[in-house]
């Protein structure tokens, strides 16, 4: 960056006589054209900067107002962007290194200057100080890119160890129920005439139910894949709440051979509206299931359904194991498990693809839960508008 055709100076100086004196040496300048605006005192100085643009100050170091370096603060404080000469009648090296040091760009002696000394360090003072501004943008260009190529190597290594964590856990996962099928295929093989009908339908059973639970990890996975891309959107349809709540029951009855019971209330007026039924499957599914199995058998599982206005809450309630305030911090994140889960099998995808489908949904999720009390998942959702509204509002259009 070059200087500027007409250079204004802010002159700080209490001598009428000295602040003439430099005045008439910068009318001297022939290559450089001055404009020079005198204050006597700190305070007013201060209010000038306030209301004008300079592109330089000098400063006297014997004020009214202010005494030696002290007057340097004040000036730097909101003006850090204008270099400084300090003026002085004194011959003073260490005085001198500390007001650069206090962030001066130059120091002169009165009685040395002439004409080319004051304009030389004008325009040093003022190309130092652009330099200075340059190197701060420059080197703050270079921590931002340090930083974001910091958060990048971050995300990197934090997507290697979900990686990692994901191979583990699908291997893991995926070889239990494949054992089941080459166990149970095997015995059918090799034994099905020493098999009852009832040991056979036992085995059918099993091979079933793991294919399912294989079905149940990759759509999950899946899933989460599809909303960590963006590309998870919801896809409404028509659909009865209650019906819908009620099959989704029946169903976790069934697979978890009634050893708990889960009681549904539901309040408010209920009719056919539109859902999307799969991001409400996997929120629901996931959070009752969960209830259940980290519920001490026979225990009842509370689930209220509660529909308003505009929200629809849903309050699953159970007094099982509970959950750690610190495990809480964590509880959705993908393949996190409480340290409290022991032998019971899961994943440690439900409940991040919970707080993902309630994302999507753009709704709330809350957790309350103690350690041996139980936990108590409270699930808000925006309520889209009844069938029968959008119906009457088509053919008011037309």
């Amino acid at each position: 960056m070059g200087l500027t055709n007409v250079i204004k100076v802010l002159l700080i100086e209490d001598t009428i006589a000295e602040a003439r004196l430099l005045h008439e040496v910068l009318k001297g300048a022939t290559r450089q054209e001055f404009q020079l605006v005198h204050e006597k005192r700190l305070k007013d100085a201060l209010n000038q900067l306030e209301t004008q643009n300079f592109h330089i100050i000098l400063l006297d170091l014997t004020l009214p107002d202010s005494q030696g370096l002290d007057s340097l603060s004040p000036i730097i404080k909101n003006n850090s962007h204008i270099p400084i000469v300090v003026l002085t009648n004194m011959n003073d090296e260490e005085l001198a290194l500390e007001a650069v040091r206090r962030g001066a760009q130059d120091y002169l002696v009165k009685r040395h200057i002439t004409l080319d000394i004051l304009v030389r360090s004008i325009c040093y003072a003022i190309e130092r100080k652009q330099m200075e501004k340059q190197l701060k943008e420059a080197n703050q260009a270079l921590e931002k890119r340090v930083e974001e190529r910091t958060i990048q190597l971050l995300k990197a290594q934090e997507l290697n160890q979900l990686k990692s964590e994901f191979v583990s856990i699908l291997s893991h996962d995926f070889r239990n129920p494949l054992n089941t099928i080459l166990l149970s295929t095997g015995l059918l093989e090799d034994s099905h005439d020493q098999l009852t009908r009832e040991q056979q339908l036992s085995y059918f059973q099993m091979i079933r139910q793991a294919v399912q639970d294989m079905n149940q990890l990759l759509s999950e996975v899946l899933l989460l894949g599809k909303a960590d891309s963006g590309k998870l959107k919801p896809n409404f349809e028509k659909l009865n709440l209650q019906q819908f709540c009620q099959q989704i029951i029946h169903s976790l009855h069934l697979s978890f051979e009634d050893e708990n019971q889960i009681i549904a209330k539901f309040k408010g007026e209920f009719q056919e509206e539109f859902w999307d039924s799969k991001l409400l499957w996997h929120i629901l599914h996931n959070l009752l299931s969960n209830a259940l199995k980290y519920s001490p058998k026979g225990g009842n599982i509370l689930f209220d359904i509660i529909v308003d206005e505009k929200l629809v809450t849903f309050r699953i309630e159970d007094q099982g194991i509970g959950i750690s305030q610190t495990a809480q911090k964590h509880l959705f994140e993908p393949f996190y498990r409480a340290d409290n889960v022991e032998n019971i099998s899961g994943t440690g995808l439900g409940l991040s693809i919970v707080r993902k489908c309630v994302e999507v949904y753009q709704g709330d999720i809350f957790v309350d839960s103690q350690l041996n009390k139980g936990t108590t998942f409270t699930v808000i959702l925006p309520r889209q508008q009844p069938l029968m509204s959008k119906i009457e509002k088509s053919i008011e259009q037309i």
